[in-house]
């Protein structure tokens, strides 16, 4: 069935839609789209229909384990123990392969039950599991059962289309949660949505490290070099061969393009930036995909290789499961795939393991979700439709990738360690100055306790901010910082600048966006949460107040900064452009948390 379509419409419109239709955007955007619903039939997987996958030379694709219903996530940890998540019976199930026959040892055993279970990591002994909003942890015994389950995190935000939480222990030992988008293409109004999270292994802190992700299922550290590689799933309903998936090298503080830009930097047709960002704009401050692969295949998980049973020229790749097209005629995906890696950069995509769509592409046997190399070395995928997981296992005569240590971790810390232990803008010299600004706020007086409502136990409302012309000032700017915090410390919470000289105060509750229209033309960079524009206070509670340097800079010029920009790349914009400066303190502590009351 095909539907033709001017614009972008809904989903919902799409599948009502049987001609070409005509819709026009306030700027004049008008673009012609044929799109396909075709969802291959599902079939059983019969021991017929698995002897005719196919895989390279010497590699076996056999049953692991069957009967499992929706499997979607699988952990493997030091043991070799095998953990598997079941997002439809909200459940884990742990099996085992003691004998190393390549076959399950007898049923699956039940370990964890949680509505919506989805995502798996296991860090020092402890399995973490990831439902639509919420973090649990539990100590994993001789046995391989679970202790009881911790929450350690309870506020992730809601989901919308893509419920299905990942996340993924770096090599830095932190946490890193990839969050979904709520929609197709949409302006989100959480900040946290289409993003990846990083998070203290107690979940006590968390930023933002990137966004502009539609939805990062797959991801991985690169052995060699330690960087984060991701594939991101295109957006939908712009026709067969668009918008291809894209693999990503995922850094801290970039934008990756969703929703207004997609693939190499074209522009989505439909969508309209706040704030009065142009696209094109949006696009120079995004980062565009190192590799793209057929449209609407989905990808899922993904793991560089780290066994030494495969041959030795798998040894530097990539492995990625994609579960298989709806919005696609022909169907794609439906297959393992290999990411061919050379000296650290991906080459290509090619195909490894495939088979599952039968009949020509008019039925389905298996959609591979789950991806994990297990302790003999071998693949395992997991299958969500009929319940398998299937075992990849390399029985040839080729030499065999040798044992490679596990990925280095500094390329992750540098990149968190960017502006920590630093002085405060006032105290640093790009901000050397003679002149000063009286600063003041309606909101709060000087070394005094801030309104919770500025804090984000409440409300985050940004204070009213205020002060006295400073002669041949061009435009102001506005730090924000903590210098009591810990681990980030200074925290940035606010960034503004390009502020009108004929500007001297900022309203109560701003908006959080990259460009304001009132005042018009004000940009906000990013802040140490990862967001932009103004994040309040949240020092731990029972922390003896913390101090707020609201900082304000009168410079001489307009700046040509880019919103996605950080503290110091505003410090190094202003260096040499500052005529005065001048600051307000404010004072915040939270004596009870609210999570406990």
């Amino acid at each position: 069935m095909k539907f033709g379509l001017l614009g972008v419409a809904s989903v919902a419109t799409a599948l009502f839609l049987s001609s070409a239709a005509y819709a026009q955007q306030g700027d004049g955007t008008e673009v012609q789209i044929t799109t396909n619903v075709f969802k291959p039939n599902k079939i059983p997987a019969t021991a017929e229909r698995i002897a005719t996958l196919k895989a390279p030379e010497g590699f076996t694709v056999e049953p692991f384990a069957q009967g499992l219903g929706n499997s979607r996530i699988i952990a493997v940890s030091d043991k070799g123990y095998i953990y598997v998540s079941r997002r439809e019976e909200g459940d884990v199930l742990l099996l085992k392969d003691e004998n190393g026959d390549g076959k399950a040892d007898g049923a699956p055993v039940k370990v964890a039950a949680r509505a919506q279970a989805h995502g798996l990591a296991i860090k020092d002994n402890r399995l973490y599991l990831v439902t639509v909003k919420e973090v649990f942890v539990a100590d994993i015994k001789d046995d391989g059962t679970l202790g009881p389950l911790e929450m350690i995190i309870g506020d992730l935000p809601d989901s919308g289309q893509h419920p299905n939480r990942v996340m993924e222990f770096g090599p830095d030992g932190m946490l890193y949660i990839s969050v979904g988008s709520t929609c197709n293409a949409c302006n989100e109004s959480n900040a946290e949505n289409a993003t990846v999270l990083r998070a203290t292994p107690d979940g006590k802190s968390r930023t933002i490290f990137a966004s502009g992700l539609r939805n990062t299922i797959g991801y991985d550290w690169n052995r060699d070099t330690g960087e984060l590689w991701g594939l991101d799933h295109g957006i939908d309903l712009l026709g067969d061969e668009v918008q291809a998936e894209e693999l990503n090298l995922i850094e801290q503080g970039k934008q990756y393009g969703w929703p207004h830009v997609y693939g190499a930097g074209d522009i989505y047709p439909q969508s309209t930036p706040v704030g009065g960002v142009t696209k094109e704009e949006w696009k120079a401050q995004s980062d565009p995909m190192k590799l793209g692969y057929t449209a609407h295949a989905a990808p899922m998980q993904m793991k560089f290789y780290s066994g030494t049973s495969f041959p030795a020229e798998f040894s530097r790749d990539a492995f990625a499961t994609m579960r298989g097209s709806w919005n696609r005629n022909p169907a794609s995906g439906y297959e393992i795939v290999r990411i061919h890696f050379e000296n650290g950069k991906p080459k290509s995509f090619e195909p490894f393991v495939t088979g599952f769509l039968s009949d020509g592409g008019k039925t389905h046997f298996a959609r591979p979700v789950g991806l994990a190399v297990a302790k003999d070395g071998a693949l395992l995928m997991a299958d969500d439709a009929n319940g398998v997981i299937y075992r990849v296992a390399y029985t040839g005569d080729a030499q065999k990738a040798q044992a490679q240590p596990a990925a280095p971790a500094e390329p992750m810390k540098a990149q968190a360690a960017k502006g920590i232990d630093v002085p405060l803008a006032m105290d640093r010299p790009e901000t050397k100055t003679e002149g000063s600004v009286s600063v003041s706020s309606s909101s709060f007086d000087n070394d005094e306790l801030m309104p919770q409502r500025h804090s984000e136990y409440a409300e985050s409302v940004s204070p009213a901010i205020s002060w006295k012309t400073v002669p041949k000032a061009a435009s102001y700017a506005i730090i924000v910082e903590d210098p009591g915090s810990s681990p980030t410390k200074p925290f940035v919470h606010w960034l503004a600048w390009n502020i009108p000289a004929t500007v001297t105060s900022l309203a109560e509750g701003l908006q959080e966006q990259l460009r304001l229209v009132e005042p018009e033309g004000v940009l906000q960079g990013r802040n140490t949460s990862g967001s932009h524009g103004y994040f309040g206070p949240k020092p731990p509670a029972g922390d003896p107040a913390h101090h707020y340097h609201f900082q304000v800079l009168a410079l001489d010029k307009m700046l040509d900064l880019p919103p996605t920009s950080d503290r110091d790349a505003l410090l190094a914009a202003v260096a040499g452009h500052v005529i005065g400066k001048g600051e307000i303190v404010g004072r915040y502590q939270q004596k009870v948390d609210p999570a406990k009351k």
